[in-house]
């Protein structure tokens, strides 16, 4: 019976992001998007301007995705060291921005259709009440960016982890040894690529959805007042829906590699893969290598040897090249290769 504590071979599960004020400015940018949402509503309909009620309920829209983002970061928090959960919640930022992507997408709809149904039943607008709430609209766009911005920023190369540390624990059962819970939590590797959060790049895009149509709404409003274009009102909301869309689908194509699985940096395993292969015989036989939560990687490497090194020698050497948080090393003793003696 072996005397160590079993405490000491334990590894931390926490997904919380840094900075830990990401939470703090999307609510904050709720609470400046929902007053705008009804000046912008309410003017809008007033004035008789398309292109600002199609802002001020794309930004209605906004307020409830940006809400959910709030509440993907609060539910991290609040689940970040339950074990109920097999590798931590980290997989609801990728959740929380591929719904928002979703949304992203049924406004754009309901704002193509909108728009088309005002070109061919156009409306008067009061320019003198639409723009400058287009224009106040745009400040407080641009300023939510700010905001939301230095979190999207910090978030692709600032990310802190919570951990034990690293831990080896060996046993050997059948000719494998088994490191079940590696954990490594330091930053001093390469560089594999940016870290990405869908969950707050979800939410920057929303607001920069929302500062785009507020330019393009400006934009209308101006050739409307000045030169009579008034057909440009509903065809700037087409232009800006057709945009959102194409943001929508970006966003759902990286949330949805996260949600899959999908290898999140080939570079990352091939190098693991070729740092193991450098040492005797020994020969990867399968290699997992996926996304924990922005920034936060777990890897299960299968290695195949006729001599094998101790299962704590070959996470070493892995730790030395990848920035890996949980890492699973399973080894397995093999034959060696008999030559094959000709007559």
């Amino acid at each position: 019976m072996h005397t160590e504590n079993p405490a000491a071979f334990c590894h931390s599960h926490s997904t919380v992001l840094a900075p830990a004020g990401s939470e703090r400015r999307t609510w904050l940018v709720v609470f400046i998007t929902g007053l705008t949402m009804l000046v912008e509503l309410v003017a809008g309909y007033w004035a008789g301007s398309m292109a600002l009620v199609a802002d001020g309920w794309h930004m209605a829209t906004h307020v409830g995705a940006l809400s959910l983002a709030g509440l993907a970061y609060w539910y991290a928090r609040r689940h970040a060291t339950s074990r109920k959960f097999t590798f931590g919640v980290g997989k609801i930022y990728a959740l929380a921005g591929y719904t928002n992507a979703i949304l992203l997408g049924v406004v754009a709809l309901a704002m193509i259709f909108e728009s088309v149904m005002r070109l061919r039943e156009p409306v008067k607008i009061d320019f003198n009440v639409a723009l400058p709430v287009a224009v106040i609209g745009l400040v407080v766009n641009l300023l939510s960016m700010l905001v939301l911005g230095a979190g999207h920023h910090h978030d692709h190369h600032d990310h802190s982890s919570t951990g034990s540390g690293q831990a080896t624990h060996d046993h050997e059962h059948q000719d494998h040894e088994h490191d079940e819970h590696g954990h490594h939590d330091h930053h001093d590797h390469h560089d594999h690529g940016k870290h990405e959060d869908h969950n707050m790049r979800g939410a920057f895009l929303h607001v920069a959805a929302d500062a785009f149509t507020s330019v393009l709404a400006i934009g209308a409003l101006l050739a409307g007042m000045y030169a009579g274009w008034n057909f440009l009102d509903p065809v700037m909301g087409i232009v800006g829906a057709l945009v959102i869309l194409r943001w929508g689908w970006g966003l759902i194509r990286s949330a949805s590699r996260a949600l899959l699985d999908v290898v999140p940096n080939q570079a990352m395993a091939d190098e693991i893969k070729s740092e193991i292969e450098s040492i005797g015989d020994s020969r990867v036989s399968d290699l997992h290598l996926w996304e924990l939560s922005p920034g936060r990687f777990g890897c299960i490497v299968s290695v195949v040897s006729s001599a094998p090194l101790d299962a704590a020698e070959y996470r070493k050497r892995i730790l030395e090249h990848a920035e890996v948080n949980h890492l699973t090393v399973e080894v397995t003793k093999c034959l060696p290769e008999v030559p094959v003696l000709t007559p």
